[in-house]
């Protein structure tokens, strides 16, 4: 059974920063190329960052360019998101996604196999 939990959510004021963390199990996790998402109240789930398989290429939406580092430690299955200089408008529930053998990141939501839960992130101004 493939699982993807994510952790790390929580209140942080503006200009503050965050990790979160998704640990995958049931699948591949060296060759899956990750991504993260992010869903706010009334609006539709967004791309927020993506990583290739191997780590080595990453993309990123322009409204988190320069603030938000996606990495993944294949020995540890484990993907992060290291978020910083956070704004209210980056409050939403976040979430993991995990794909195919992809060198390149995966930057479309339909394209991912394996969804975690979600983790709440509130910026309070």
């Amino acid at each position: 059974q493939v699982q993807l939990v994510e952790s790390g959510g929580g209140l942080v004021q503006a200009g503050g920063s965050l990790r979160l963390s998704c640990a995958v199990s049931g699948r591949s996790f060296s060759t899956s190329a990750m991504g993260w998402f992010r869903q706010a109240p009334g609006k539709e789930r967004e791309f927020v960052a993506a990583i290739g398989w191997s780590g080595s290429s990453t993309y990123y939406a322009d409204s988190v360019k320069g603030r938000f580092t996606i990495s993944k430690d294949n020995p540890k299955n484990t993907e992060y998101l290291q978020m910083s200089s956070l704004k209210p408008e980056d409050t939403a529930v976040y979430y993991c996604a995990a794909g195919g053998l992809r060198t390149s990141p995966i930057l479309t939501s339909r394209e991912y196999e394996s969804w975690g839960q979600g983790t709440q992130v509130t910026v309070s101004s």
